[in-house]
């Protein structure tokens, strides 16, 4: 397997990144998080609800600070003070002088992008506490705006086999130098993992689902967020053993995504 498929050098976080991230509040515990380390996963996304793993990444943080980048934020980010204050709370709790990415979850929903929350960030960013600024977003429209012009760092999308409009909406107006791509539902909460009625085809597994994210180029990353040691592991090897899609499995996959997505459409919601 080449390494510039499992790994990249991403400008706006100033550090070469393993390519499959780690959510750690699905169900893995601190030996987990451990071992995806040891094998070289460094972008960890934890939420203080991870209770399993928050030990185990203070020490990994204390032994060797810039191996280890850790994203997070604030649970609701509609005010500069409580930005603040958020920030210095997951400061505490991880024992560290500086977050790696600190981001607004679910922009216009449990967030807001203000001038005074902008500041906030930018603020926070220029004083060392957070080395990168960075939010998510369902509004693949809007999310294409700041691609274009905005002061993030970094863009968590929603992008998968099901999901492509990012590849209209967001990828083509990423500015230079671009803010860091994360996609996220890459297994679209597992309903890419199901045969779909009719199908006949192959299935896809969550590895094929990374894959597929991680074969665009605009991508940097892609978060797994595995429920077991098991999934972390398998997650892992699929991507070492297989790679990059090939242009069949491209094609069977988009396809796939395709008849999963009209399958499902009339149940979800559209952002």
């Amino acid at each position: 397997m080449n390494d510039d498929f499992l790994f990249r050098n991403v400008p706006a976080f100033s550090r070469r990144i393993h390519r499959l991230g780690l959510a750690t509040n699905y169900g893995i515990d601190g030996e987990d998080l451990e071992w995806a380390l040891e094998q070289g996963i460094n972008y960890v996304f934890w939420t203080p609800s991870a209770r399993k793993v928050t030990e185990s990444l203070k020490a990994a943080l204390k032994h060797d600070r810039e191996s280890v980048i850790v994203a997070c934020g604030p649970t609701i980010g509609y005010f500069d003070g409580s930005i603040r204050r958020a920030c210095e709370r997951l400061l505490q709790k991880l024992e560290t002088d500086y977050l790696d990415i600190f981001q607004l979850f679910w922009l216009g929903r449990a967030s807001a992008l203000s001038s005074s929350t902008i500041d906030a960030l930018i603020s926070l960013r220029e004083s060392g506490k957070i080395r990168a600024v960075g939010v998510s977003i369902h509004d693949r429209k809007r999310a294409g705006k700041l691609a274009e012009d905005s002061p993030l760092d970094m863009l968590m999308i929603r992008y998968n086999a099901a999901h492509t409009g990012a590849e209209q909406d967001i990828f083509p107006h990423l500015s230079k130098p671009k803010p860091a791509i994360v996609a996220y539902t890459a297994t679209r909460w597992r309903g890419l993992l199901k045969r779909p009625k009719g199908w006949e085809g192959p299935v896809m597994t969550a590895a094929d689902c990374y894959r597929f994210c991680l074969s665009n180029p605009y991508v940097d990353l892609v978060l797994t967020g595995p429920k077991s040691s098991q999934q972390l592991k398998e997650n892992l090897r699929g991507l070492r053993e297989k790679g990059p899609l090939n242009e069949e499995e491209n094609r069977w996959i988009r396809e796939f995504g395709h008849v999963v997505h009209t399958a499902s459409s009339r149940f979800t919601f559209r952002f």
